[in-house]
């Protein structure tokens, strides 16, 4: 509240008071020191003014708000060459920052013109495939669609509740009239979800084999999960414009981070002594792997599927906006238009996908372990 009072140069004297009693318990704070520093430059205490900010330089020698602050008391105390080192620093600071930002523009920029016809190129049969598996699921007749889907319900169930609410959440979803946009979001996520599963499975077992790669591989699927989404959507349209495999990436980067860190956990979470086990009958690395310790973590892994099939519905709506066709595109347009009913339809269409995958999912993975249990 007093860095607001002081920014809008209001109840200065109140803020100072503020900024005493902050003081008085975190007085090694350099924000707290420049704030009351800047207190008593606006009040016309000068001299109290520069022993503060010199201490808040001292602290902080490369922020430029903090050197402005100390160049403004330096001249009005009359150190007039004082003052101008540090504001000709803050505008070095200032100019360096925009050079460093103009080189990253000019730079992908270049990139994207020298490579970027071979990288669409390289991603054009993920196209050819999602345009095909789209032009399926919209074409063939929907009985046949929702037969199938509920045998791969069943499949991976083994409820009659999960199978008939699959059944019923479809004919629901056909009768509002959207089921074109739903078979579209259908195949979207079902290629991305392929994708994620066919990367993120292997960077797991490497993590989990390897504690280099994965202090390497941790920090970026840290980026990955805390970046906002709409920040790694400029390099995508810049690379690949817009599209589905722009959009399928987008996905693909939003969702694939669970199923490698619980790939991960699980295959570490395997007793040492199973393995010891396995060694004392003579396994070697490979059988290990694929005859121990994956079917192991089996539960982590799937939990993994669960996630990141999840993640990748939430991210359909925002995919929309680079041309991914589905039911993110009406949610869009609701948005912009304030259709409550249109994007309430299509929200709770998303939501009915995100339940069958999560119950289907989860109860094929209690069938995996229902040894365990018994």
């Amino acid at each position: 509240l007093a860095y607001s009072w002081l920014e809008r140069e209001y109840k200065i004297e109140e803020a100072m008071e503020m900024l005493k009693t902050a003081y008085a318990a975190e007085s090694e704070d350099p924000y707290i020191i420049d704030s009351i520093g800047w207190a008593y430059y606006l009040i016309d205490d000068y001299q109290e003014a520069e022993k503060y900010l010199k201490r808040a330089v001292e602290m902080m020698p490369y922020d430029p708000i903090v050197n402005d602050h100390y160049g403004d008391v330096l001249w009005k105390n009359g150190k007039e060459i004082q003052a101008r080192y540090y504001w000709n620093y803050v505008l070095n600071l200032e100019k360096a920052e925009k050079d460093l930002k103009k080189a990253i523009d000019l730079g992908f920029r270049d990139f994207s013109r020298a490579y970027g016809d071979g990288i669409e190129g390289f991603f054009e049969p993920l196209l050819y495939f999602l345009v095909w598996l789209d032009k399926l699921l919209v074409n063939t007749p929907w009985p046949v669609i929702v037969v199938g889907l509920a045998a791969l319900a069943w499949i991976g169930s083994r409820s009659w509740y999960v199978v008939a609410g699959t059944i019923a959440c479809f004919l629901v979803i056909g009768y509002f009239g959207m089921w074109e946009d739903t078979m579209a979001t259908l195949a979207i996520i079902s290629v991305a979800t392929l994708l994620c599963i066919a990367v993120g499975i292997p960077l797991g077992i490497l993590m989990a084999r390897s504690e280099r790669i994965q202090s390497a591989i941790t920090p970026v699927l840290d980026v990955m999960q805390t970046i906002p989404s709409f920040v790694y959507l400029i390099p995508i349209i810049m690379l690949l414009g817009i599209g589905k495999v722009p959009g399928l990436l987008a996905v693909c980067i939003y969702a694939m981070p669970p199923i490698v860190r619980l790939t991960n956990l699980g295959i570490r979470l395997v007793d040492q002594e199973v393995l010891e086990a396995a060694e004392a009958f003579g396994a070697n690395d490979r059988q290990k792997l694929f005859r121990v310790q994956i079917p192991l973590a089996l539960p982590n892994i799937f939990a993994g599927v669960n996630q990141t099939i999840m993640m990748a519905l939430a991210m359909v709506v925002i995919a929309s906006m680079i041309g991914v066709p589905g039911l993110g595109r009406p949610v869009l347009r609701a948005i912009n238009n304030q259709y409550l009913a249109l994007g309430l339809m299509n929200g709770l269409a998303i939501v009915a996908l995100a339940i069958i995958f999560d119950r289907v999912s989860q109860k094929y993975g209690d069938r995996l372990q229902k040894h365990r249990k018994s």
